[in-house]
């Protein structure tokens, strides 16, 4: 699959997500192989009740892996940047750890998000936060001039990984932190699965081996890259899942070879420092 055409695929996917026609990683129902809220699953993946009920609603959608802001060590006075801020769910609640004095900076290449995460914004009263329209291999932020970076379950669907943590490191400072939230797999997924859409769009035909994630990150400049946590992937019963049926139904893969894929990914935390 061409790089270009999965950006096209991914934009047209988290837009139809963002107008409420579509739910997470997949066309019909929720994220990831989950027919659970969006809240339940934010709860199953590190957030508590009292982050979930602080940010206005409508921003979670249920679209993460993984809670980064609880480990992203923000302080007050920090300019964090978020990677593919969605509807800006972490970045609500980063711009409450950073206070008035500093700021959270949301990017994501889709523009029916970012208008969504602006209301947000304004719904909520949120004046240290701002959401730009970009995409995370090339980022409209300056050079050296953020504190912590946050990525939660975005950087998997990017066709050209090097490039955002290139971009990356380049925005932080000397010294800044790098802490994401991402699906990765343990063995190579079957081909069919690799080059599917649907796969695309359900979290899986993007990610990389875990030992090719971390070496990744290494090669753009990172130090300290440390695994902070690793858990199975909620999708271990996908063949009950809109997604893992599409991708049954366009590639006759089956049942059993969409169980043994599901059984390959997991959701990592890692943090890096510049």
């Amino acid at each position: 699959m061409k790089k270009v055409d999965v950006k096209k695929i991914v934009k047209e996917g988290y837009a139809k997500i963002a107008k409420g026609e579509s739910s997470c990683c997949n066309p019909v129902k929720t994220c990831c192989g989950t027919n659970v809220s969006p809240r339940q699953i934010s709860k199953n993946i590190g957030y508590s009740e009292k982050e979930m009920s602080a940010v206005p609603d409508g921003a979670n959608l249920g679209l993460g892996c993984g809670n980064p802001v609880a480990l992203a060590s923000l302080k007050e006075g920090d300019v964090v940047l978020d990677l593919g801020s969605g509807a800006g769910f972490d970045a609500f609640l980063a711009a409450k750890r950073v206070g008035d004095n500093g700021k959270v900076i949301g990017v994501d290449m889709t523009p029916e998000m970012v208008k969504k995460a602006t209301a947000n914004a304004q719904k909520g009263k949120y004046k240290n936060v701002e959401f730009r329209l970009g995409e995370i291999e090339n980022l409209p932020v300056a050079n050296d001039s953020i504190d912590a970076v946050i990525s939660n379950c975005v950087i998997n669907l990017s066709p050209d990984k090097k490039k955002v943590f290139a971009e990356t490191f380049r925005v932080l400072k000397p010294g800044g932190r790098l802490m994401v939230s991402d699906i990765v797999t343990l063995k190579e997924l079957p081909p069919a699965i690799k080059k599917s859409i649907a796969g695309y769009l359900g979290c899986l035909s993007g990610a990389l081996m875990k030992d090719e994630y971390i070496d990744v990150i290494k090669s753009a400049g990172f130090d300290d890259v440390k695994i902070i946590d690793e858990a199975s992937f909620p999708v271990d019963y996908m063949a009950n899942d809109p997604t893992a049926q599409a991708i049954i139904g366009d590639l006759k893969v089956s049942h059993e070879e969409v169980k043994e894929a599901a059984r390959a990914v997991v959701s990592i935390k890692i943090s890096a420092v510049k």
